[in-house]
Parts: structure tokens; C-alpha cells; sequence
């Protein structure tokens, strides 16, 4: 059977009608806008997923990224304020936050953007020397990022970041720089060693200052202390004058005896440890001597006498001057059986 005028109507009415649904239905994928035109003006921008538009009335205008995208600057030649030429490079971040500003505000956005970072590359390096180029990368990154942010702005564009990638001075003027930095570091190594040779004689000053305050505080403490033993040694010397002294007045004669002894038997020690003394004359008589031993042998016989033995024995008296010689008497030590 033959399909009828009215049956082939209504097969083209359906495929008419899918074909308008499937040219109304539009789908975005994630990351891009599309701006939706209608009989050529911009109407409104479809964001991701499954969207609807009216058929042969709207269509699609400018299918944006909004994804951050990286732009590579090509390498130019930059003249700096002192005149010092040098190549440089960079690289540019951005992201599309507007879709229409950027589909209808500017054409060929890439080489826009492009451009307009290459020129305020040259300018912000040819605002500064070329010491302060290459040791203040970091202000120069920003202040083109700064720039460049501000003049995208109205095209809906957001750059994020710029960074100088290298930058190269000419062979002959980075040989120059080379010289300097070696001729400034060894200036540096000669002022640091005339510093550590004046620190090192201004702390043997300062060790030399204090040996010698510490040399005289030592001097003064032996000073001091071999003042005091002489003012010591004078009391006991006082001390045993006055005990003599009383000795003598409570009739005890042979105090007198034992210590004129002590002091001649002293100075007679004296004579004999001199080194240059071979010969020793003595203008004195021996009785005197033996008068002065006299009275030791008095004292040791009140000290020892009482300890038993036989009795001590009284030396013959000897016949000489006039001056009386006291008796010397020692104790006869006790026979063992």
C-alpha cells in the first residue's frame, strides 16, 4: 500500500521537528562559555552542561576557554637606563573571567595580550640599571604583572602571573662584570684581613693589659701577705721578748742565758751558709760561748733533771779573767742493763 499525501506530511513534520529539537539542543563542555547571539547581537552566555536555544533565531557567537592558559613572550632586546643592552624572555599566565567582554571587547585576544606584555616589558626594564635588573627579578615580576592586569582588565581577562625567564647581557659586558665582582671581592678579602689583623693586635693589647693588672694584683697579694708574716713573726718576736723579760724580772737568770744562745748560735749558722765564706774569724772569747751554753744546760737540766739518773755532773771550774762564766750541765743519759 502506498503511503498517502497526508502520511508523508506527517513523516516530514516529525523529522522536522527532531531536527529543530537536535539544533536547540546545545552542550558545554567544562571550562568553556559560549556566548548565544541573537540575529547577530549578543544575547546571554550558556555555562556547562546541556543547554537550550531557539532554532535558526539564536546560535552560537564565541566559544570562550575560561581555563588559565600560559602565553610564551618571545625573547626581545631591551636597552636599560644606563644603556646597557640586553635579551629577554618571559612567560604569562591569564584566565578568561568575562566571556563576552573577551569575545566582543577586543579581537585576536592571544596576540593582544601578547603584545601588550612585550611592550611593558620593554618598558619597566628600560626604567632601571642593569645592576638593578638582574638582582631585582622579583619587582620586576610584579610590577608587569601589576601593569598588565590593569590594562586586560576591561576585556574581561585576569592575568595571574608573569615571570622574566632570563635574561642575558652580552658577552663583552658580562667578561666586564666578572672583573668587577672579582676586584670587589678581593677588596673585600683585604678589608676583612686588615679587620682580623687590627681584632687580633687589639686582643694581644687586651691579653697583655691583663696579664700585667693580674701580674700586679699578685705582687700585691705577696706583698700583703708577707706583710702580714713579718707582722706576725715581729709578735711572736714581741711575745717572746716580753715572756723573756719577765723571766728575768721574776729572777730566772738563766732565761737571759737561753736566749742570747738562740741568737748567737743563729748568726753563727748564718756565717757558716755563706757560699763565699771559706775562712771564719772570730773575735771572741770561747768562755763566752761556753758561758752562753751554760745557760741551756741549766734550762735542760730543770727539763730533763726530773726524769731519773744519775745526777749531772758539774764541770771543773777553769781558771781565766775576772768575768765569771756560768756552769754548762747536761744530763748523763740512764744506762741500759
Amino acid at each position: 500500500m502506498q503511503p498517502s499525501g497526508f502520511d508523508i506530511v506527517v513523516i516530514a513534520l516529525v523529522v522536522f521537528v527532531i531536527l529543530v529539537l537536535f539544533a536547540g539542543i546545545k552542550t558545554v563542555p567544562q571550562g568553556f562559555r559560549y556566548t548565544i547571539e541573537r540575529f547577530g547581537r549578543y544575547t546571554r552566555t550558556l555555562e556547562p552542561g546541556l543547554n537550550l536555544i531557539v532554532p535558526f533565531i539564536e546560535r552560537i557567537g564565541a566559544r570562550m576557554n575560561v581555563m588559565e592558559q600560559v602565553l610564551d613572550v618571545p625573547t626581545q632586546e631591551v636597552i636599560t637606563k644606563d644603556n646597557a643592552s640586553v635579551t629577554a624572555d618571559a612567560v604569562a599566565f591569564y584566565q578568561v573571567l568575562n566571556a563576552a567582554e573577551a569575545a566582543y571587547q577586543v579581537s585576536n585576544l592571544e596576540n593582544a595580550i601578547l603584545n601588550l606584555t612585550m611592550t611593558n616589558i620593554r618598558s619597566v626594564m628600560g626604567s632601571m640599571d642593569l645592576d638593578e635588573l638582574l638582582s631585582n627579578r622579583e619587582t620586576i615580576n610584579e610590577r608587569l604583572l601589576h601593569v598588565v592586569d590593569d590594562a586586560v582588565r576591561p576585556w574581561g581577562i585576569k592575568v595571574t602571573r608573569v615571570e622574566i625567564k632570563d635574561i642575558r647581557p652580552p658577552v663583552d659586558l658580562v667578561d666586564a662584570m666578572a672583573r668587577q665582582m672579582k676586584a670587589e671581592r678581593e677588596k673585600r678579602a683585604q678589608v676583612l684581613e686588615a679587620e682580623g689583623s687590627r681584632n687580633a693586635q687589639i686582643l694581644r693589647a687586651e691579653g697583655a693589659k691583663q696579664a700585667a693588672i693580674l701580674e700586679a694584683e699578685g705582687e700585691r697579694e705577696a706583698a700583703f701577705r708577707e706583710a702580714e708574716a713579718r707582722e706576725r713573726l715581729a709578735e711572736a718576736e714581741a711575745k717572746a721578748t716580753r715572756m723573756v723579760s719577765e723571766a728575768i724580772a721574776a729572777g730566772d737568770v738563766q732565761a737571759i742565758n737561753y736566749f742570747v744562745a738562740q741568737k748567737y748560735t743563729e748568726a753563727l749558722a748564718a756565717v757558716g751558709k755563706a757560699p763565699n765564706s771559706k775562712v771564719v774569724l772570730m773575735p771572741m772569747e770561747a768562755s763566752s760561748l761556753i758561758g752562753t751554753l751554760g745557760g741551756i744546760g741549766a734550762i735542760a737540766k730543770e727539763v730533763f733533771g726530773t726524769n731519773g739518773g744519775d745526777a749531772p755532773r758539774t764541770p771543773p771550774r777553769s781558771s781565766g779573767p775576772a768575768r765569771s762564766t756560768p756552769q754548762v750541765t747536761f744530763p748523763t743519759p740512764r744506762q741500759e742493763s
